[in-house]
C-alpha cells in the first residue's frame, strides 16, 4: 500500500516492469548480492532510518553546488523548490525502500516506475514540474559514486565495528548499482536492456 503522506508514491501501484524476476536474480548474482547482502542491508536501513534528513541534506548540497545538475530541478533558470521538496519525500522514502522492502515484483515494478520519471517518459509529470525534460542516462549512472561515497560516514556514525559498516556498505552499493540499473532500463533500445 502506498504511503499517502508522500505525494507521488505509489509503491504497490504501478504497472509490472518488462523484466521478470528472473533477469533481476541474474543481475543480483553479477554484482554479487547475497542473502547476507540482504541482511547486512537491513541492519544498514536500521542505521540510517533516523538519519535520511542529513542524507538528504548532504545529497541535496551536492546537487545544489553543480549548476549541470541543478537544472534536472529548475524552471526558468531558477531551482524549483516546489519539486525539489515534493523528490525530496520520495528520494528519502527510496532510502528506506532500499534498505527495508524485500526485493519481491512490487519492489522490481516500482523501480521501473522510478525510471520512467527520470526519463522524458514521465519526468515532470508526478508533481506538474516545469523542468528538463529528461534526467540524462550519464549522470543516472554517475550518480552511483556520490551516494555510495557518502553512506559509509552515516554508517559508521552509531559506532559499529569497521568490518559491520564495511559489510553494511558493500551491501548498500550493490543495492544502488542494481537499483540504478532498472532505472535506466527506458533509456536502453528495446531488446538491449
Amino acid at each position: 500500500m502506498a504511503n499517502t503522506l508522500i505525494p507521488g508514491y505509489t509503491y504497490g501501484q504501478v504497472p509490472e516492469a518488462p523484466f521478470s524476476m528472473h533477469d533481476f536474480e541474474l543481475l543480483k548474482q553479477t554484482v554479487m548480492f547475497s542473502e547476507k547482502d540482504a541482511e547486512y542491508l537491513r541492519k544498514a536501513g536500521e542505521i540510517l532510518h533516523d538519519q535520511v534528513n542529513e542524507i538528504l541534506d548532504l545529497w541535496y548540497g551536492f546537487v545544489g553546488q553543480h549548476p549541470h545538475l541543478l537544472t534536472y530541478f529548475a524552471k526558468d533558470g531558477k531551482a524549483d523548490s516546489s519539486y525539489l521538496q515534493a523528490v525530496r519525500k520520495r528520494f528519502g522514502q527510496w532510502i528506506h525502500d532500499l534498505c527495508e522492502k524485500p526485493f519481491d515484483q512490487d519492489w522490481l515494478n516500482y523501480q521501473y516506475e522510478i525510471g520512467l520519471r527520470h526519463h522524458a517518459t514521465k519526468k515532470n509529470l508526478t508533481d506538474h514540474a516545469q523542468a528538463a525534460p529528461l534526467i540524462h542516462y550519464r549522470y543516472m549512472v554517475a550518480f552511483i559514486y556520490p551516494i555510495t561515497a557518502t553512506i559509509k560516514a552515516f554508517l559508521a556514525r552509531k559506532g559499529h565495528p569497521a568490518e559491520l559498516v564495511e559489510q553494511m556498505h558493500q551491501a548498500w552499493f550493490k543495492a544502488v548499482v542494481l537499483t540504478v540499473v532498472l532505472w535506466t532500463h527506458p533509456y536502453v533500445r528495446q531488446g538491449e536492456f
